[in-house]
């Protein structure tokens, strides 16, 4: 798969490097030509660097790795470039105490979409820092981290799920994208609980036995 990365930030090097080991041909888009040759030559196997267009127009899949506050502006750039083509936010619109900055409105991964109509957006990878997807592979107790994944295309969403077993874990069905702003909540109560609080998110769920009431 040709796989376009728009960033060169951290989640930018942790995912692009699963994709490059796995087969993928990777393009590293970076506005700064010195950063996004850097990072190809880091995340090796092959990967390559260039500009965001020529990475967007390289990828059947794109990675947009990139700052909420920035990543409906780029996508309104490059929308031409993204016509088509499967787009993934991994971004988290969170604000100084832990705030949702989209509380109200469109998730971030929406206002991509709405910023590049053409384009099927994808909402994965966002529930974790990035160095647990540096991990290889990213395994708890024996059990490989689940990414929940929300889109609307069939296609798209087959590619990602793909994706998501690249880097050692199970793709959930996480609904259409309309759901992506339940995912970016997710991600704003979590990183409360972690940094804020010091507490254990995953001891909040029972397990899935539980999940309707006590077992009888």
């Amino acid at each position: 798969m040709r796989i376009g990365v728009l960033g060169t930030g951290s989640m930018a090097d942790a995912l692009a490097t699963h994709w490059a080991r796995a087969g993928h041909e990777v393009t590293i888009g970076g506005r700064d030509p010195h950063k996004a040759r850097r990072l190809a030559q880091r995340v090796g196997g092959g990967a390559v660097s260039g500009s965001p267009r020529s990475a967007a127009e390289s990828g059947q899949v794109v990675l947009a790795a990139l700052p909420f506050e920035a990543g409906a502006a780029v996508a309104g750039e490059l929308r031409a470039a993204l016509e088509g083509k499967v787009v993934i936010d991994c971004s988290n619109p969170v604000g100084p105490g832990f705030r949702l900055l989209t509380r109200g409105g469109l998730s971030a991964a929406e206002r991509l979409a709405a910023a590049a109509p053409g384009a099927h957006v994808v909402k994965a990878f966002n529930l974790c820092h990035e160095d647990v997807w540096r991990m290889r592979p990213p395994v708890f107790d024996g059990r490989p981290l689940a990414v929940p994944v929300c889109g609307d295309d069939g296609t798209a969403l087959a590619r990602v799920r793909e994706l998501v077993r690249d880097v050692g874990c199970e793709p959930v069905a996480g609904g259409g994208l309309e759901r992506a702003g339940l995912l970016e909540a997710t991600a704003a109560l979590f990183i409360a609980l972690w940094v804020g609080e010091g507490a254990d998110a995953q001891a909040i769920a029972p397990p899935l036995a539980y999940a309707a009431g006590p077992v009888q």
